[in-house]
């Protein structure tokens, strides 16, 4: 029986595909960064990641990563990692950029405040477009037949419910990358590491610490 062949590994070929060929055109990813290059990251609050001897990652790229992990539920930076690495979306996305884990990590706790403003602006934005709104209409008890629903209207109320959902979300998001990345576990190494000479209380006395 005969089945369909794949390519040989090994065989060149004359015209090589460019990356922007293998993610078609209507695909999440072009929005997301069409969406964040359209961004001033700087009025929204983003830090700038410094590293030694290199030039830093450009926040725009780190931001279009985390929405793109939100999206697709990817609550973990090791796994957002290995993505940039395999995953041909997040490659073309990124321009073949593959941040390590701890990179993605401080991106997402030192811009926490930031990335809040991003979700809120998206319902902004979307409300702009008419994608989510609502005109102001009166009635007299007149009866009127209609094709819409409560889920398909918006009102003012509505919409804050919506943008506190986000929140909410975001929130639910960022607290498993925390646990994913063991923040807590940072945290405690932190306070382990007590400054030499410092004074704790223990029962009543202060004992000095010997270093």
């Amino acid at each position: 029986m005969e089945y369909l062949q794949g390519e040989q590994r090994e065989q060149t070929v004359l015209f090589k595909t460019c990356l922007d060929d293998m993610v078609p055109e209507d695909n999440t990813v072009r929005f997301i960064d069409q969406f964040v290059d359209a961004l001033d990251l700087e009025e929204m609050g983003f830090s700038v990641l410094a590293t030694n001897g290199r030039p830093p990652y450009n926040p725009e790229d780190l931001l279009k990563l985390y929405i793109y992990g939100y999206m697709n539920s990817m609550r973990s930076s090791r796994v957002l990692e290995k993505e940039c690495h395999r995953n041909i979306e997040v490659i073309w996305l990124l321009k073949t950029l593959k941040p390590d884990h701890n990179t993605i990590a401080r991106f997402r706790k030192d811009n926490p405040k930031a990335i809040k403003r991003v979700f809120r602006y998206s319902v902004e934005l979307a409300k702009n477009f008419n994608l989510i709104g609502g005109v102001l209409i009166a009635g007299d008890s007149t009866k009127l037949r209609a094709q819409n629903s409560k889920k398909n209207n918006y009102n003012k109320k509505k919409i804050k419910r919506h943008l506190e959902y986000i929140d909410k979300k975001l929130e639910e998001h960022n607290a498993e990358l925390a646990k994913a990345d063991g923040d807590q576990k940072e945290q405690v190494k932190k306070q382990i590491k007590k400054p030499k000479g410092q004074t704790i209380p223990s029962d009543g006395l202060n004992l000095r610490m010997k270093c």
